[in-house]
């Protein structure tokens, strides 16, 4: 469909706007009608255009451009009177405006803009000074308001008359702006940029502690770090905004002499006045110009001194002023002192005693508005009582336990601080991440909390409300755990390492070199614990999964394989079905970071069964190789251990005449041989250096599996099966039910 006339028309003339150069070609590209597209129609509609493009145009960032561009200009041009006089006079006003945000504001942070203004007010004061010399300078000798009536009337009023009191008072003025004022604020902003930047790990470090303790979730966390960045960002900039005040005081101060010299000099040689009349005009001329800006300047030091000494609360300066100074013990000992100045001889006595009087009734009103306010709270907190007492119970009141929790004894709580060096947060964090590495999901983040009601040195591993292990650490205390095969003895408190349950020595630090010596395996307190949660979470990995797990970890997958995941859940299997088949792989330490290969063969699978435990079987054999990574030696052998052909068939046939759902019932003396047979076996492999493998059919791995995870300690069942095709497997042992191998 060709475009109409008009519309043509208003294309052409918005690519001669845009695109001048392409409209020829454009032109090509229309029948020929539009060829002739008359100049008072393109014209209209270009004007068109370009209001549109107006009124799109954001004119807010215009301002800092345009204040840019005016400094510069009164650097070079030179500025009539009533503009100087507007000039100083909005210079001023923004002064007064930044002094009072600068008292009003509760953190630094608030006013994080200051260093860029301070910058852009200090440059505009300046630019004002050079314009105000120019015009002294040129036209002084023409008499008071040669720079305006501002300089003039702030110039007759410190002088009043004195133009040596004058000058002095200024001088007092440059003096305490200068050294008081500027040198405080700018040594208080070097001091605060260096402790900042000083204190930035450990503040990092207990977010991270506050995140993994859960006591704030991710977006908070990240919140707090913008705000650790920017805190260390602002104090920074206000070292160096310091500087500019200080260097805009001295500036001050050079430019009144040159006002001073340069005016006596221009007025006596090129004017033809007196020394008395140059004097006159120029001192006062110096003066109200040096005062008029030094006004401006000693605002802004005392802002910039007022925001690098805020402490952070969240009160203004005036609400911690009443808060802090409404002391009636403070109040009513000045009185007394007044009072007793106040009744020297030679003192006026009116003023002294009047003051005391003041000052105790001050001191009197502060205690009767503490009693209201504590009248009130007693009120309050009753009624709160009483709300309390009648409200019905809801679903509030029912707290939902931690999914994985760490008690601690008082003992332990040096352990967590982190100002006093303690590393278990961050080991906890360790532990987490290198388990969601390993196990393929998200752990979910550990919440630390003390507990009164166990012993100070001992923690409890809880997870979903119950312990699922508990130990005792000496703080203070190095642990030396012994492998197996130590050269000598240590002089310590003796112990089982918690995790593992090995013979442990307590030792001081100043034994951990001769324990690593003598062959013992040394670890602080915090690694101790951090270890044993490891196990904790590892064993019981399967109940740290979840739906709502597993739902992100489709999701992820989804991004890559939307087909796939459309086509298992839920067309396939239902999310709960895939829940629980991942949670019998992680009952049997078999890690699902291999998500996509667990979705295809549970595809393919879903069609023979819709049993977890079946699908599961069938999802095994897909993830062999990653099953034998962390079984095979050094050479990429998997040494295993089988069953004995006959012991084999009559588990076969067992679970052939077993009911399904109902337990497998064994002869009491078989399954006590064959358990035994299998630590026997398992045993001679790892004192082999050899994994504990055990191979046997398919059909019986899944329920030998289940037999042995409690009663063999560290034992894998295999199926021929998920043995690739190309693993070199050797066969080291036999088990015998019989003679136990």
């Amino acid at each position: 469909m060709l475009p109409t006339r008009e519309s043509g028309c208003q294309e052409l003339a918005h690519g001669l706007l845009h695109h001048p150069e392409g409209v020829e070609k454009r032109l090509e590209t229309y029948p020929k009608s539009f060829k002739n597209c008359d100049k008072t129609t393109m014209s209209t509609l270009t004007l068109s255009t370009i209001r549109q493009n107006l009124t799109k145009f954001d004119y807010t960032g215009l301002g800092i451009p345009v204040l840019v561009l005016l400094i510069m200009a009164m650097l070079v041009l030179p500025l009539p009177p009533l503009l100087l006089d507007f000039l100083f006079t909005f210079n001023i006003v923004i002064s007064l405006v930044i002094i009072m945000i600068a008292i009003s504001t509760r953190k630094p942070l608030e006013f994080s803009s200051f260093p860029t203004i301070l910058l852009f007010a200090t440059m505009l004061r300046l630019a004002l000074n050079v314009a105000s010399t120019r015009v002294i300078l040129v036209d002084g000798h023409t008499g008071h308001d040669a720079a305006g009536k501002v300089v003039a009337a702030f110039g007759e009023f410190v002088i009043a008359g004195n133009y040596v009191v004058g000058f002095i008072i200024f001088a007092i003025l440059m003096i305490i702006n200068f050294i008081v004022v500027t040198k405080g604020a700018g040594r208080v902003s070097e001091v605060n940029a260096r402790f900042t930047l000083d204190a930035m790990p450990g503040k990092q470090m207990s977010i991270d502690a506050d995140l993994n303790a859960g006591v704030i979730d991710q977006p908070t966390a990240q919140k707090r770090r913008a705000e650790l960045s920017q805190e260390s960002d602002f104090f920074g900039a206000m070292d160096g905004a310091s500087k500019f005040v200080s260097g805009d005081a001295i500036a001050g101060l050079l430019i009144l002499l040159i006002n001073l010299i340069g005016g006596l000099t221009i007025g006596v040689i090129q004017h033809n006045l007196s020394v008395s009349d140059a004097g006159k005009i120029y001192t006062l001329l110096t003066i109200g110009d040096g005062l008029v800006a030094q006004i401006p300047s000693l605002l802004l030091s005392l802002a910039t001194a007022i925001i690098v000494t805020r402490v952070t609360t969240a009160e203004s300066i005036s609400e911690q002023a009443h808060t802090q100074l409404a002391n009636p013990a403070a109040l009513f000992i000045s009185s007394i002192i007044l009072a007793a100045l106040g009744l020297v001889p030679g003192m006026p006595h009116l003023m002294f005693i009047t003051l005391a009087a003041a000052t105790a009734g001050l001191g009197l009103l502060v205690i009767r508005s503490e009693v209201e306010e504590e009248a009130v709270q007693v009120a309050e907190a009753q009624a709160a009582a009483t709300t309390e007492s009648t409200k019905d119970l809801d679903w509030d009141d029912v707290d939902q336990v931690d999914l994985i929790g760490l008690e601690i004894g008082y003992g332990l709580i040096p352990l967590v601080n982190v100002e006093t060096g303690g590393e278990l947060m961050s080991r906890v964090k360790g532990v987490r991440k290198k388990l969601s590495a390993e196990l393929g999901f998200l752990v979910q983040p550990v919440r630390i909390r003390d507990d009164l009601n166990i012993d100070p040195d001992s923690y409890n591993i809880v997870l979903k409300g119950v312990v699922r292990g508990k130990g005792e650490i000496k703080v203070g205390r190095e642990l030396a755990i012994n492998p197996g095969q130590v050269y000598g003895e240590l002089q310590g408190t003796p112990t089982r390492e918690p995790a593992f349950g090995l013979e442990a020595v307590w030792i001081e630090s100043s034994q951990r070199d001769l324990a690593r010596t003598l062959g013992y395996t040394v670890v602080d307190a915090s690694t101790a614990i951090a270890t044993h949660l490891n196990k904790v979470l590892r064993e019981n990995s399967a109940d740290l999964l979840s739906h709502d797990e597993v739902q992100q970890l489709l999701d992820k997958l989804s991004a890559r394989s939307p087909k796939l995941v459309e086509e298992l859940v839920p067309g396939k299997l239902s999310l709960g079905v895939v829940t629980r088949v991942l949670q019998h792989l992680l009952n049997e330490g078999v890690s699902i970071r291999d998500m996509r290969s667990i979705a295809e063969s549970l595809t393919e699978a879903s069609a023979r069964s819709t049993d977890p435990e079946q699908l599961a079987a069938y999802v095994r054999p897909k993830l062999g190789r990653m099953i034998m990574q962390s079984l095979v030696d050094e050479s990429s052998n998997l040494s295993v251990m089988t069953l004995e052909p006959g012991l084999e068939q009559l588990l076969h046939n067992v679970l052939q005449q077993s009911q399904p759902g109902q337990p497998v019932v064994l002869e009491p003396s078989l399954a006590e041989n064959l358990f035994n047979a299998l630590r026997m076996g398992a045993r001679a492999m790892e004192d082999d250096g050899h994994a504990a493998v055990l191979v046997v059919s398919p059909l019986i791995r899944s329920w030998l599996s289940k037999a042995v995870r409690f009663r063999v300690s560290d034992l894998t069942v295999l199926s021929y099966s998920e043995i690739p095709d190309d693993q070199a497997v050797k066969v080291i042992h036999t088990v015998n039910a019989t003679n136990r191998g």
